[in-house]
C-alpha cells in the first residue's frame, strides 16, 4: 500500500524533480565554548560562514537593507550558530527581556530551522533576540503551524554591539531528534533574521520562491553530523507542588474556610531509547493551571469553548498528535495519575503513541446545533497511537490514528486515516476518514437524550488548495454523521455536512510603499444536516492589505441565513479588524461586528454587536502591559436582552530572561434584561479573578513558581463578595546524568 501512495504522489509532484538545494559542509572541531555572546573563541575563526543575502518579505528575494553573517560548527555533542547582526540605525533595535517564547514578535530576531530527517516536513526551530531570550518551537508544513509549546534545553546568549547586535547559540544534540547513522548525515536547514521596523522585514540565507508556497521545501542542506552523540539521553524531573485553598461554601453569607494544606510530590522522567526515539512518563503529575487562560465570554455561545493546552507533559511532542480533525485533544484529561508516552521517527516513519489514567472524566457531548460538556465521577484510560509517514522529498505524507478512553459502563474509540499530498508546487490536497464506536453509561445516556446502545459514526475532511504567487482557491468538504464522537480529541458538532468555497488575489509591494501586500476575495459556504435540512449558508466578500507602522487591516461583508431548531434567520454581518504598531513601544488592535443575531434560549432573532480591543506597551526592556476589551450586545424585539463586557489586564516585571513577576485581573460584567426572559435570571452578574504569580526558570524544566489567586462574585450590583483564593507553588529540576 505504501509502495503505490509512494509512488502516485511522486509521480503527480513536481518538487521531486527540483533542481538541488544549496549544500553546505559543516565542520566538526573539537571545542570549548562559553555561551556569552562574544565570539571571541577560535573555534568561530574556522567555521561555516554564512551571509543572509536575501529579504523575502515584504521584498522578494532582494538585497536586505543590513548584512547578517552567521557562522555554524558541530562538536560531538553541540550544534553552534552565532551570528552578527549589522544595523544602519542600531538604536532603533528592538530587544526586550521576556519569559520564554513571550518576546516576539515584537522584537529583533535570529534564528535556524534544522530538519535532521532530510524530510521537507518538520523543523525545529531556535529562535533568539538581542538578548538572548529562547524561542523554540516545531513547525510542520502539513498543518502550517508552528508548535510554540514544543520546550528543548539548549543555550544562548545575546549582546547589543556598536554597529547591530551578536547572538551566540549552542543547541545539545540530546534535545533533537535525528537520525541513527553511522556516517555523514545531510540535514535540511535555513537561517532567518526578523527586523521589524515601520514594516516587518525578513531576512533568509535561501530565497522564497512565492509561487511554492511550501517553506521546508526551499531550505539549504548541512552536509556532516558524523558521530555526534546524544549523551545519556536521561532526564528525571521531581516535582514538588503545595496550595493552601480556601472556599466560601455557602454563598454570599457563608464563612471563608481554609482547607488544610496540601503538598504533592511528582516525577518525570525521559528517556532518549535511540536519537531518534523518546519515553517520557509522569507520576501524579501536577496540572495545577499556573499559567492563567485567556478568558473568554461564555454568553449565548450554543457551542463549547476552546482552551489551549498548558500542560508540561501534553505539550511535550505534541505537534507528532496533530491530524486534520482534532482527534487529539488533551485538555480532556482532566487530573491524570500516571502517563506514559513514547514519540520518534525512524527515517519517513513518525510515531506518538500515550497512555494517561485520569481519575476523573470530561466528556464533550456533540450535536448538530449545540454541545455541552459533562464530568463524570470515575476513573478512565485514554490511550492513543498516531503513525505518519513521509511520502517522497515533497513535504507529502500519509497517517494513521488510533484512540481509545474507556471506563466502567463507558467506551469510546477512534480509527482514522489521513494524508496530505503536495500534488504540485501549488496544489495540495488534505483528507481524513474517521470512524467512531461509542458506550455511554445508561444514567447519562438518558440524562442528555444519547442512545443506550453501542452505537457508531464517521467522519470525513478534505481539503484542497490552490496556491500561486499571486492567486488562491481553497475548496473544503466536512462530513459527521450524528453518532460521531471523538471523546480524546475536540470535535463540538457533529451530525451535519458542509461545503466551503474561497478564493482570493493579491498584489505586492515593498517597504518603500504605502502597503507591503493588498489582497481581494470571496467566501460562499453551506451547511445542513444529514437529512439536508439547511442549517447555514453565506457569501462573503472580503479584502484587507499590511502596510506601514506594521499595521493591517481586514474587512468582511457577509450575506446570509441560517436555521436553529426549525425557525430562519437571517445572518447577515459586517465585519472589521486592524492592528498598528505607530512606535516600538506601543501596539494597538482593534476589531468589530454588526449583524444578525440569534437568541439561542429563546429561539428568536436579534441584533448583535461584538467590539474587541486590545493595547500592548512596553516600556524600557523589562515591563509590559497588555489590556483586552470585549464587548457582546444583543438587542431582540423589546430591547437589549444583554451586554457581557470583559477586560483583562496583564502586568509583566521581567526582572532578567529568567525571572519575572506577573499580575493578571480578568473582570466580566453581564447586565440582562429579566422582562425580556421566560426564566428568571439576574439582573446583573459580575465576576473577578486574580493571580499574582512569581517565577525563575533556570531552563524549560527547572524552575520555581510562587503565586496567589483570588475570586470574586456579585449577583446582584451588592458588591463583590470573594468565593475562594489559594496560595501555591510549584518548583521542578531537571535532572541529566
Amino acid at each position: 500500500m505504501w509502495g503505490i501512495i509512494t509512488a502516485a504522489v511522486l509521480a503527480a509532484s513536481p518538487a521531486a524533480a527540483d533542481a538541488a538545494p544549496d549544500r553546505y559542509r559543516l565542520p566538526r572541531l573539537d571545542a570549548k565554548i562559553q555561551v556569552d555572546g562574544r565570539l571571541d573563541e577560535a573555534a568561530w575563526n574556522e567555521a561555516l560562514i554564512l551571509e543572509l543575502g536575501f529579504e523575502t518579505n515584504p521584498g522578494e528575494n532582494i538585497a536586505p537593507p543590513a548584512r547578517t553573517e552567521c557562522r555554524l560548527f558541530h562538536t560531538e555533542s553541540h550544534l553552534y550558530y552565532g551570528c552578527h547582526a549589522q544595523d544602519p540605525e542600531p538604536e532603533r533595535i528592538r530587544a526586550r527581556y521576556s519569559d520564554r517564547d513571550l518576546s516576539f514578535p515584537a522584537d529583533d530576531v535570529i534564528g535556524i530551522g534544522i530538519d535532521p530527517f532530510h524530510s521537507q516536513n518538520r523543523s525545529f526551530v531556535f529562535d533568539v533576540n538581542p538578548l538572548g531570550v529562547q524561542n523554540d518551537r516545531v513547525f510542520t508544513e502539513a498543518s502550517g503551524i508552528s508548535e510554540e509549546s514544543w520546550d528543548a534545553i539548549w543555550e544562548s546568549a545575546g549582546r547589543l554591539v556598536d554597529d547591530g547586535y551578536v547572538v551566540e547559540v549552542a543547541i545539545p544534540f540530546s534535545s533533537l531528534s535525528f537520525p541513527a547513522a553511522d556516517g555523514e548525515q545531510v540535514w535540511d536547514f535555513n537561517v532567518r533574521r526578523y527586523m521589524p521596523r515601520e514594516v516587518y522585514r525578513r531576512f533568509a540565507l535561501m530565497p522564497f520562491d512565492r509561487n511554492n508556497p511550501c517553506r521546508l521545501c526551499q531550505t539549504a542542506e548541512l552536509v556532516g553530523f558524523e558521530g555526534v552523540d546524544a549523551g545519556k539521553g536521561l532526564e528525571v524531573t521531581p516535582t514538588l507542588t503545595g496550595a493552601q485553598v480556601s472556599e466560601r461554601a455557602d454563598f454570599p453569607d457563608g464563612e471563608l474556610r481554609s482547607r488544610d494544606p496540601d503538598f504533592e510530590p511528582g516525577l518525570s522522567a525521559r528517556w532518549a531509547v535511540t536519537n531518534n526515539l523518546l519515553l517520557s512518563g509522569t507520576l501524579n503529575p501536577d496540572f495545577s493551571q499556573v499559567e492563567a487562560d485567556v478568558a473568554q465570554l461564555d454568553v449565548n455561545e450554543p457551542f463549547a469553548l476552546f482552551f489551549p493546552e498548558l500542560r508540561p507533559f501534553f505539550l511535550e511532542g505534541s505537534e507528532a498528535f496533530r491530524t486534520p480533525v482534532q482527534t487529539v485533544f488533551t485538555r480532556t484529561l482532566a487530573d491524570p495519575i500516571f502517563g506514559l508516552k513514547l514519540t520518534g521517527k525512524q527515517g519517513p516513519n513518525a510515531l506518538g503513541a500515550f497512555v494517561v489514567r485520569d481519575e476523573i472524566t470530561n466528556l464533550l457531548i456533540p450535536g448538530v446545533e449545540s454541545s455541552t460538556v459533562e464530568t463524570l465521577a470515575f476513573e478512565t484510560t485514554s490511550s492513543v497511537v498516531r503513525y505518519a509517514r513521509d511520502v517522497g522529498r515533497s513535504s507529502s505524507s500519509v497517517g494513521l490514528v488510533l484512540t481509545d478512553r474507556r471506563g466502567g459502563d463507558y467506551k469510546n474509540s477512534v480509527a482514522g486515516v489521513d494524508a496530505f499530498l503536495r500534488l504540485s508546487t501549488a496544489d495540495t490536497l488534505e483528507i481524513q476518514l474517521l470512524r467512531s464506536q461509542t458506550d455511554y453509561p445508561d444514567e447519562l445516556a438518558v440524562e442528555l437524550d444519547q442512545r443506550l446502545d453501542l452505537f457508531s459514526g464517521d467522519g470525513l475532511s478534505v481539503t484542497y488548495e490552490h496556491e500561486p504567487r499571486d492567486w488562491s482557491i481553497t475548496a473544503e468538504y466536512r462530513d459527521f454523521s450524528d453518532g460521531f464522537r471523538a471523546d480524546s480529541g475536540f470535535v463540538r458538532q457533529t451530525g451535519f455536512r458542509e461545503a466551503e468555497l474561497e478564493g482570493g488575489y493579491k498584489w505586492y509591494g515593498d517597504g518603500d510603499h504605502w502597503y507591503t501586500e493588498i489582497w481581494v476575495g470571496g467566501e460562499w459556504e453551506r451547511s445542513e444536516t444529514q437529512t439536508g435540512l439547511l442549517l447555514d449558508q453565506r457569501s462573503e466578500i472580503k479584502g484587507g492589505w499590511d502596510g506601514q507602522l506594521q499595521s493591517s487591516v481586514f474587512v468582511a461583508v457577509a450575506d446570509g441565513e441560517r436555521t436553529f431548531e426549525g425557525v430562519f434567520f437571517e445572518a447577515d454581518e459586517v465585519e472589521i479588524w486592524g492592528t498598528i504598531r505607530p512606535t516600538s513601544w506601543l501596539e494597538l488592535t482593534a476589531e468589530a461586528s454588526k449583524g444578525d443575531g440569534i437568541d439561542f434560549a429563546e429561539v428568536r432573532a436579534g441584533d448583535q454587536l461584538e467590539i474587541g480591543a486590545s493595547v500592548r506597551t512596553i516600556v524600557g526592556r523589562h515591563f509590559k502591559a497588555d489590556l483586552f476589551l470585549t464587548r457582546q450586545e444583543l438587542d431582540v424585539e423589546g430591547g437589549n436582552l444583554f451586554s457581557a463586557d470583559l477586560t483583562e489586564l496583564r502586568l509583566i516585571y521581567q526582572v532578567n530572561s529568567r525571572a519575572l513577576v506577573r499580575l493578571i485581573t480578568q473582570y466580566a460584567q453581564i447586565d440582562r434584561t429579566p422582562a425580556l426572559f421566560s426564566e428568571l435570571v439576574e439582573p446583573s452578574t459580575d465576576e473577578l479573578f486574580g493571580q499574582l504569580l512569581f517565577s525563575y526558570k533556570i531552563d524549560a524544566r527547572t524552575a520555581l513558581w510562587l503565586g496567589y489567586t483570588s475570586n470574586y462574585l456579585d449577583e446582584a450590583r451588592s458588591g463583590l463578595t470573594e468565593t475562594g483564593n489559594s496560595v501555591f507553588f510549584k518548583v521542578s529540576y531537571a535532572w541529566q546524568p
